[in-house]
């Protein structure tokens, strides 16, 4: 019996996984992966052109599905009319990192590849990429406060970038250790409590 082309994919796929979490990209090798997969090298090409290739179609959607709720919760707030934007400040982003949580707990062996085991691929600069769209929006926000009267002090992009850089490190930790939902859900939420008050501190408002 011929083995269908999706159960050979997913079969390369997990030998996959399993090869890029114990070795990295940069390490892992692709005829260690052929070979726990169960098929040839000739075979392997016909699914994927390269070991990037590979590993993206194991990441990509997690990836877009991560930045693409992250943007969403970015976007719907500043899509609010600014007048009202300080009396929801925090609503769509503790929602967002509550998704967050819920999504990597579900998704654990994926999201660590795309979070730990990315380097030498497009994925390993995922987090700072997302981290410098919030110091974008912060500093948007920013502006909104200061046309709505409010005194705001200035604050350097550095400055913001090492904030936002911090907290997007202290969620992923969830990942990095494998924490059980329950506390990893509980620790982001008093995470987020702690940044928010230090930039109530900061802006003054």
């Amino acid at each position: 019996m011929v083995e269908s082309f999706s159960a050979t994919l997913e079969k390369i796929q997990q030998a996959a996984l399993t090869e890029f979490l114990d070795k990295g990209f940069l390490s892992a090798s692709l005829r260690q992966i052929v070979k726990n997969a169960g098929v040839t090298t000739g075979a392997f090409y016909g699914y994927f052109s390269c070991k990037e290739a590979l590993f993206a179609s194991i990441v990509e959607p997690h990836a877009a599905a991560l930045m693409g709720r992250f943007m969403e919760a970015q976007t719907s707030f500043a899509g609010r009319p600014e007048a009202e934007q300080p009396e929801h400040m925090g609503e769509d982003s503790e929602s967002c990192l509550d998704w967050m949580v819920d999504y990597i707990c579900q998704n654990r062996e994926p999201v660590k590849l795309l979070l730990c085991r990315a380097e030498g691929t497009g994925y390993e600069s995922f987090v700072h990429n997302m981290v410098e769209v919030e110091v974008e929006y912060t500093l948007r926000y920013m502006e909104v406060l200061r046309r709505l009267g409010r005194r705001v002090p200035t604050l350097s992009r550095s400055l913001c970038h090492i904030i936002a850089s911090g907290m997007f490190n202290g969620l992923f930790e969830v990942v990095i250790h494998d924490m059980p939902y329950e506390q990893a859900l509980r620790d982001v939420k008093q995470l987020r409590a702690f940044y928010t008050a230090g930039w109530l501190e900061l802006v003054g408002a």
